[in-house]
């Protein structure tokens, strides 16, 4: 059990508790119980005895230390131990191997333990960019936003206009770009700890008292609350607005913390709107869109890292479900989420240079699917492709699927996504390629299609 706070290690481990926990903690104590416990077992009525001493030493201990939760369900409790101190690790952890039933050990750290900068700062330094070790100063990458800072940015500016605006964190208001909000709305700023199910309830309670809660949290992390998104939130159709931050491939963080199932879960749930922006001005129209013109459970989806100001001379409004025309041509349509929408316009770019006649859709809406459009897509196209950063099982192009298959629409639909496993940690251009979403695969997917339709 790992206890990692900012107080100091002699604060946490002092006292009674540290004595008797360095007692516990000893060879030399556990060979003499054992051997006590031997000799016993050996004499008449020694079993009797045993427990009698037992019995006597619980009570003694809660009489010394009322406190011992753990002990009462039946858990040997050790420590707390410094958890800097690696000689006292290894004799702690050496000793619970000993001890035939649940251990517990307490484990007390000191966050940034060591590193002045880290000690004071922990929450910054909790995920860090690339930064100064003298100084602990982040290295300035130029004037280049994350999408958590237009997140950050835009959260403020809404706020400003609409007292009714609250943000809520799980634990993360630096990596969720919270912590300006936090410091300018300090009353409509709430931090519940690392319980993100708790997060999802609480913000249905503010919605169902006239609040706009939006929750900020990473995409791997949501999936800790789906109950009570399913049934806090949506069951009541509450107006609570999911801010999805780090979705679709996060790179190196590993393949805990790959944003890549949102959609799909998400999709599942009724009364759930799901939006994911192109680039950062849609970013902000989303949550603009979320808080003033929509009621009711959205999610805003967006990922990692640089935003992108591509595609600014496309600002067409927000309206419900309804899909963005980028280029509209013939023969293949390509109908991009997100981050996708970037990759689908280059490879357009490639499959025109070829000859082919390509259509462009930002997909916008991936929950409820634009149908009046994907009509339209089969009355003048002969494939229709889905791109999204998402796996293939219950993701956009499933819904699409889904959609003209009830409807009855004659068009042949090629779904690229990600396949259905665990993706490891790697740069995102890699795992791309690695994944078959990269332009050079999807140019190749697209047009072995094609041809296989014109065949």
């Amino acid at each position: 059990m790992l206890n990692d706070n900012n107080m100091s290690i002699s604060q946490n481990v002092g006292g009674v508790p540290n004595m008797l926990g360095q007692v516990r903690a000893s060879d030399t104590y556990y060979d003499v119980k054992e051997g006590v416990a031997n000799a016993l077992y050996k004499l008449p009525g020694g079993e009797k005895m045993i427990r009698s001493i037992k019995n006597t030493k619980s009570n003694l201990k809660k009489l010394i230390i009322p406190d011992q939760m753990f002990e009462s369900m039946g858990i040997t409790y050790l420590g707390p131990v410094n958890g800097h101190d690696i000689n006292k690790l290894i004799k702690i952890f050496n000793v619970a191997k000993r001890i035939d039933r649940a251990v517990l050990v307490h484990v007390v750290t000191h966050k940034g333990h060591g590193y002045k900068p880290a000690e004071r700062n922990p929450s910054k330094f909790h995920g860090i960019s690339p930064f100064d070790i003298k100084s602990g100063n982040v290295i300035s990458s130029g004037n280049l936003k994350s999408y958590s800072d237009v997140f950050s940015d835009a959260i403020c500016t809404l706020a400003k206009q609409d007292d009714k605006v609250a943000a809520i964190t799980a634990a993360m208001p630096d990596g969720t770009g919270l912590k300006k909000f936090s410091k300018w709305f300090p009353d409509r700023f709430f931090d519940v700890g690392i319980a993100e199910a708790h997060a999802v309830t609480f913000s249905a309670g503010l919605a169902a008292g006239g609040i706009k809660p939006v929750f900020a949290v990473y995409s791997s992390f949501l999936q800790r609350a789906y109950d009570q998104i399913l049934h806090d939130v949506c069951i009541q159709h509450l107006h609570v607005v999911f801010a999805i931050d780090r979705a679709g491939l996060v790179g190196s963080d590993g393949e805990t913390h790959q944003g890549i199932f949102d959609l799909s879960f998400l999709r599942s749930i009724p009364n759930m709107t799901i939006l994911v922006p192109k680039n950062a001005w849609e970013l902000r129209e989303c949550l603009r869109y979320s808080l003033q013109d929509f009621y009711g459970p959205i999610a805003i989806r967006y990922p990692r890292g640089t935003a992108s100001y591509d595609f600014e001379e496309f600002m067409t409004p927000i309206q419900f479900g309804k899909s963005e025309i980028m280029y509209w041509e013939s023969d293949i349509v390509l109908m991009a989420v997100g981050t996708m929408v970037s990759t689908a316009d280059t490879v357009r770019n490639i499959l025109k240079d070829r000859g082919y006649n390509v259509s462009l859709v930002n997909a916008r809406f991936v929950k409820p699917v634009d149908g009046e459009l994907i009509k339209e897509c089969a009355g003048k196209h002969r494939l229709l492709v889905t791109l999204e950063e998402n796996v293939t099982k219950g993701g956009f192009g499933e819904g699409v699927c889904y959609y003209a298959n009830e409807q009855g629409i004659d068009i042949s639909v090629l779904n690229i996504a990600l396949p259905d496993e665990y993706v490891e940690h790697g740069s995102v251009s890699i795992l791309k390629a690695e994944a078959g979403i990269d332009v050079d695969s999807v140019v190749s997917k697209v047009e072995n299609a094609y041809k296989n339709i014109l065949q």
